[in-house]
């Protein structure tokens, strides 16, 4: 299993801007400071022979409005004047391998550590680049996604990486434990792109929601795209 990577410095500051930073559109945030390759253009097919999907993780660029995936799931974001930082806890090393990376791709520094619980924090620097992201999704000290939140391949990617288990026959997502006032704007968001999921308590295994079914599954993982090289295989549809 791979170690988590070495913390890393702070990053340098940008815009703000209000509202959901990616409603309406998928890229947005504000630009990125490493550009992902060149895509193909959705319905386009790839050079393995893919039909791809529309909003789906190989088709669009990077931005910082993708983390929103992170705040869909368990991460949670604080302000702190002008700025803003991104945290969130995951259970495995490869996790902090590609958070940390995906956040990099979007001009983002992260540092880890570990906690007492033997699992990995991984938080952001504090940042104006992400005070849209703060501003769009607390009301207060309370996380709730912003009038417009979806999802697309991009941000399901993210949570997946933060905190999707595959569980077969399904896929878990896992929410976090204190926001029950995120949890219907997240299902409905699901439903909008075609993985309407059950909604699983803290006594069934949640707080998740369950994605079942060959077609959901299928459209996660086409949603989702390829699996990060630091990802054992059993952890990715």
């Amino acid at each position: 299993m791979p170690r988590p990577p070495e913390a890393s410095g702070d990053s340098a500051d940008s815009g703000a801007g209000t509202g959901d930073p990616g409603a309406g559109a998928d890229s947005g945030g504000g630009p990125a400071t490493a550009r992902a390759p060149a895509r193909s253009q959705p319905g386009e097919i790839d050079e393995a022979g893919r039909q791809l999907v529309f909003f789906g993780a190989e088709t669009v660029e990077p931005t910082v409005a993708d983390l929103a995936g992170l705040l869909a799931g368990p991460g949670e974001v604080v302000r702190m004047g002008g700025t803003a930082r991104l945290s969130m806890v995951v259970d495995a090393p490869w996790r902090v391998h590609v958070l940390v990376g995906e956040l990099a791709q979007r001009g983002i520094a992260a540092s880890w550590e570990p906690t007492e619980d033997e699992r990995h924090a991984v938080r952001t620097s504090y940042t104006r680049m992400l005070k849209p992201l703060a501003v769009a999704w607390l009301r207060g000290a309370t996380k709730r996604p912003p009038a417009g939140f979806h999802l697309n391949g991009r941000r399901l990617r993210l949570w997946l990486a933060a905190a999707g288990e595959v569980d077969p026959p399904g896929c878990r997502l896992r929410l976090g434990a204190a926001d029950q006032e995120c949890w219907d704007a997240v299902g409905r968001a699901l439903a909008a792109v075609g993985l309407a999921g059950e909604l699983l308590d803290p006594a069934a295994g949640g707080p998740a929601y369950l994605i079942t079914g060959r077609t959901r599954l299928r459209r996660l993982a086409e949603l989702v795209g390829e699996r990060p090289p630091t990802a054992p295989p059993p952890t990715w549809p």
